[in-house]
């Protein structure tokens, strides 16, 4: 366990020091790898190039295989593999992401790690790069270990908060070739599919066997603009953008009554914006809604966004509606920790948790990479340090204690092998 410090303290690189995941986790957090969610925003904040680098030059050093799959500019999923010692072993993916969310409106400094009473503080601290850092130290760990029971490919991905683009690019070589550069050598590396993917979030030490998918468009609702003295000359956008707004409202309400008491909670539907209108004395030709639907783990997307479609439709009359194709599109996360092939290594992961005061089975809300995974035939958990509650918030940070557990949790199951 990492001891509890009472007096604030900047934490040092350590890149040339044994594998210790505190020094690893900031030198991480000194490298932002904000994700600009689909805004035209540049700066040396963005993207994940840096995370990236750093990976590649840590985990060459320690002598693993590597190879980089470009998922788009500035944007390289590293992928790294190291082999069991013991014949015929299953691979075992370990998966966390390396962007984060932005960091205006934070209270503290995002990119300058602060340690107090046993906390790290600082922008993906908690989302992810605990897990990240978390799972780099056990594989530099494994690296010297006497015995290792499952070969781990290890993936950084990139773009999670904002399309699981990192994770699709990676799932689509389990099923053929690749075109974008460094395919090819990254398919290699991942040789079949895994046994089982474990997916670095922020869990509290505990499984997450099944979440939630999501679902997520634009509305374009198309109206005729004229002057605002002569309204009835023109087709004003904003009053069908309303009645669809209400609409889905109360499809919303709807969705509450369905599956209340499913471990992941029900299914939701949420307006998260609707923009129209560039002044007051003008009758807007377009308003433009942004919607957001949370799938039950089997929902199918397709058959979710039709509904709302319809409820839309039927709402908005003869008004000219498009909905454009969806932005985020993801599966939930089934249980599939019965997989034959799965279930001795899940149970050695909540043995091992379990260890540690954690490692109870759960669901969530929230949607992670497994999904992508699951829905490419790999069972997957969700498994990683620090709490739901930090991630996005204005003083993220992480207990250490979980930080230092999870990387032995990590390397436990590899070296001792499935329950």
């Amino acid at each position: 366990m990492v001891p509890r410090k009472k007096t604030a303290c900047l934490v040092g690189c350590s890149a040339m020091r044994p594998p210790d995941p505190v020094s690893l986790l900031a030198d991480l957090v000194r490298r932002p790898s904000v994700n600009p969610m689909g805004r035209e925003v540049s700066g040396p904040q963005y993207l994940e190039g840096r995370v990236g680098d750093y990976l590649v030059q840590r985990l060459s050093a320690a002598g693993i295989p590597l190879a980089r799959q470009h998922v788009a500019p500035g944007r390289d999923t590293i992928v790294a593999r190291l082999e069991a010692t013991v014949p015929d072993a299953p691979v075992l993916l370990w998966d966390a992401h390396q962007d984060t969310v932005p960091a205006e409106g934070m209270s503290i400094e995002p990119f300058s790690p602060v340690v107090r009473d046993g906390r790290m503080y600082g922008r993906g601290t908690c989302d992810v790069k605990g897990g990240l850092a978390a799972m780099v130290t056990a594989l530099e760990r494994l690296v010297v270990a006497d015995k290792r029971h499952a070969t781990v490919v290890f993936a950084a991905t990139v773009n999670e908060e904002f399309g699981f683009a990192g994770a699709l690019a990676l799932a689509a070589l389990w099923h053929g070739p690749g075109k974008a550069p460094g395919d090819e050598a990254v398919r290699q590396l991942l040789g079949g599919s895994p046994a089982m993917a474990i997916v670095a979030e922020p869990t509290q030490l505990d499984l997450v066997v099944s979440h939630k998918g999501s679902m997520k468009w634009r509305t374009r609702v198309h109206g005729r603009a004229c002057h605002g003295a002569f309204p009835e000359q023109g087709v004003n956008a904003l009053y069908a953008a309303s009645r669809a707004a209400l609409a889905i409202e109360e499809l919303s309400a709807e969705l509450l009554t369905r599956n209340p008491d499913h471990p992941c909670g029900p299914p939701t539907l949420s307006l998260g914006t609707l923009r129209g209108g560039t002044g007051v004395n003008l009758v807007p030709d377009l308003a433009v809604l942004e919607i957001e639907r949370r799938l039950l783990p089997n929902e199918s997307p397709a058959t979710a966004r039709a509904e709302v479609i319809d409820r839309i439709a039927a709402a908005c009359g003869s008004a000219r509606i498009d909905h454009e194709q969806p932005f985020n599109d993801a599966y939930g996360l089934p249980d599939g920790t019965a997989n034959p092939a799965a279930a001795p290594w899940a149970a050695a992961l909540e043995k091992a948790a379990r260890g540690r005061g954690a490692g109870r089975r759960t669901a969530a809300r929230y949607g992670t990479n497994a999904g992508v995974y699951a829905a490419a035939g790999v069972p997957s958990i969700v498994f990683g340090p620090g709490s739901i509650a930090q991630a996005h918030t204005a003083d993220e940070w992480i207990d250490l204690g979980q930080l230092a557990a999870a990387a032995d949790v990590l390397m436990e199951i590899v070296t001792t092998g499935p329950v």
